[in-house]
């Protein structure tokens, strides 16, 4: 079994291990599967959506795991999902909860949810979460709620609100060296936001990168590795996706070695703004 990841103290005093297997795009059909080979490897942290239409098997993957591994309590593992943007707003997100905890019941609660992105309205985002902090409340979710794909405005307009008990844990965003959003990344550290990076392997489209591939060799490991290793040194919580056992196997083994601030810093391009699917975080309010 590889290495298991740190743990990450998030604002709602909760902790979440520092590597997650994203499952966007893992075919239901073999989602059980994989989560559970994944958590057989090490991994403690599984990252969902409604809008990936895999949350159940998700869920049975990991109960899987938790009757196999007895050493293994529910407890230990961390579970996210998502509320996709039609089911915005405080009556729908309310229903949207409850939905996604029924196709997990047997976890019996939910580690943390986010807001998947801000596309909707003012109204839809803040009724969104006023539902997510009910939810915690009623003890649906353990204690974390958080945003993705959310820029500073929407942060701030979210900060601002006269209704906010808890503050978001979490933002989730595409990261990576071609896409490093310091103004963003900055102001959530500024409050206590962790941040969370998706496609943190650029979907593929920079492995052939000449630095990536000189420092691939020098460490003996491989591109995704290192660009997974750069995210966890820049204290992202990079969400690497595969269902090629090999690849599950070795996304999570990158506790071995150390980039120097160096190469931190040179890999890839400040200035580039690198996006592969979609930027929501540019969405006007």
């Amino acid at each position: 079994m590889s290495q298991k990841a740190p743990l990450i103290k998030l604002l709602s005093g909760k902790s979440i291990p520092a590597v997650a297997l994203g499952v966007y795009e893992t075919p239901s059909g073999e989602a059980a599967k994989v989560v559970e080979y994944a958590l057989s490897q090490g991994y403690r942290h599984i990252d969902s959506a409604a809008a990936y239409h895999n949350e159940q098997q998700v869920g049975q993957g990991i109960l899987n795991f938790l009757e196999k591994t007895p050493n293994v309590k529910r407890e230990d593992i961390f579970y996210t999902t998502k509320i996709k943007e039609r089911d915005q707003g405080y009556e729908n997100a309310t229903r949207a909860i409850k939905h996604s905890l029924e196709l997990v019941k047997g976890l019996e609660y939910i580690d943390l949810v986010l807001v998947h992105s801000p596309l909707s309205s003012r109204e839809k985002r803040l009724g969104t979460w006023k539902a997510l902090q009910e939810a915690v409340d009623a003890g649906l979710i353990k204690g974390s709620i958080g945003v993705s794909n959310f820029g500073i405005h929407h942060l701030k307009e979210l900060l601002s609100w006269d209704g906010l008990k808890y503050k978001p844990s979490i933002n989730q965003i595409e990261l990576s060296p071609w896409l490093q959003r310091t103004e963003l990344v900055q102001f959530c550290k500024d409050n206590g936001i962790a941040v969370e990076a998706y496609s943190p392997l650029t979907r593929g489209e920079k492995l052939d990168d000449p630095k990536l591939i000189s420092l691939a060799k020098k460490y003996n490991k491989s591109p995704a590795q290192i660009l997974i290793k750069w995210s966890l040194q820049k204290g992202f919580i990079p969400l690497p996706k595969s269902v090629h056992k090999d690849r599950i196997k070795s996304n999570i083994d990158v506790f071995d070695f150390e980039l120097t601030p160096e190469e931190i810093d040179t890999l890839g391009d400040k200035n580039e703004y690198f996006w592969t699917e979609w930027d929501p975080t540019t969405a006007p309010l």
